[in-house]
This record gives structure tokens, C-alpha cells and sequence, in this order.
């Protein structure tokens, strides 16, 4: 269902309630609607994937010069498994070239080896642990990179 009907977008303000929504669903440390509102006042890259007028995933990066620091990548839990995050991670990593983005790098939680393994796929190669870089539970955290 979602293949017909793919979208990729920049967030809009009106996106961000279901955006929290989704992030509320997902993670333990979830983002409130106002960390939203303040990160797309920035230099940054959100991005929503619809299905019709449903946002149903999104991803974010925060710019800085050549490089961009991916945040969250979610999507809605009864769509996992179809693809999505990675065709959100491949038009995120598009629009950023764009940008003249030369690097991007994220942090992932060590138990997370769905997310390693899709990054791993993408490119990404672990660059280093950071001891307890997660609450809920505490965790440490993988830091991963690629060149564009």
C-alpha cells in the first residue's frame, strides 16, 4: 500500500504533531512538539515520508558547514520492515548533497542491530562507542559515518 502512494517531503509545521506522535510510539526519550518546532527553525534537514495525507515516518539532520548529523529516523511501528527507513535515509542523503553536505554522521544505540545493519547497508561504518550515551535504559551509543 505504501509503495503506491510514496511520498518524501520536507516537514511542515503542520507535520509536527504526528511526527511527536510517531517519535512518541517508538522511543524511550521521545522529542516533544516544541523540540521540533525548534529544531526546523534551524539549519536542518527533516524530512516526512506520507502515504496520502498520513505521515507515516520522518527523518532529521542538523547541518553544519560540509557535515550533517542525522537525528531520528522513525517509522510508524505497524509499517516497519517495508523499506521505508531506508528510502527515507536514501532521499535524506540526496537533499543533502544537494545542501553540499560532504559527511553525515549518527549515534545508535548498541542492542539497535536492525538500525546497524541498515546503516551498515547504507554505507555507515562505526567510528567509536560512547559509554551511556542512552537513558531508558542506559545504554551506550555507536557512532557511525559516511561520505557522500
Amino acid at each position: 500500500m505504501f509503495e503506491e502512494q510514496r511520498c518524501f517531503r520536507s516537514m511542515k509545521r503542520e507535520d509536527i504533531p504526528f511526527v511527536a506522535a510517531i517519535e512518541r510510539e517508538v522511543f524511550s526519550r521521545p522529542w516533544s512538539e516544541e523540540a521540533f518546532t525548534q529544531a526546523l527553525q534551524q539549519d536542518t534537514l527533516f524530512i516526512v515520508a506520507a502515504a496520502g495525507n498520513t505521515v507515516v515516518g520522518y527523518c532529521g539532520m542538523y547541518c553544519s558547514f560540509e557535515e550533517g548529523e542525522i537525528t531520528n529516523v522513525a517509522v510508524t511501528p505497524k509499517l516497519h520492515h517495508q523499506g521505508i527507513g531506508r528510502a527515507l535515509l536514501e532521499y535524506l542523503f540526496e537533499q543533502a548533497r544537494k545542501r553540499g553536505v560532504g559527511r553525515l554522521v549518527l549515534e545508535v544505540r548498541v542492542s539497535n542491530k536492525n538500525a546497524i545493519l541498515l546503516y551498515r547497508s547504507l554505507g555507515f561504518e562505526n567510528c567509536g562507542i560512547r559509554k551511556d550515551l542512552y537513558e531508558m535504559p542506559r545504554e551506550d551509543g555507536m557512532i557511525m559515518m559516511r561520505k557522500l
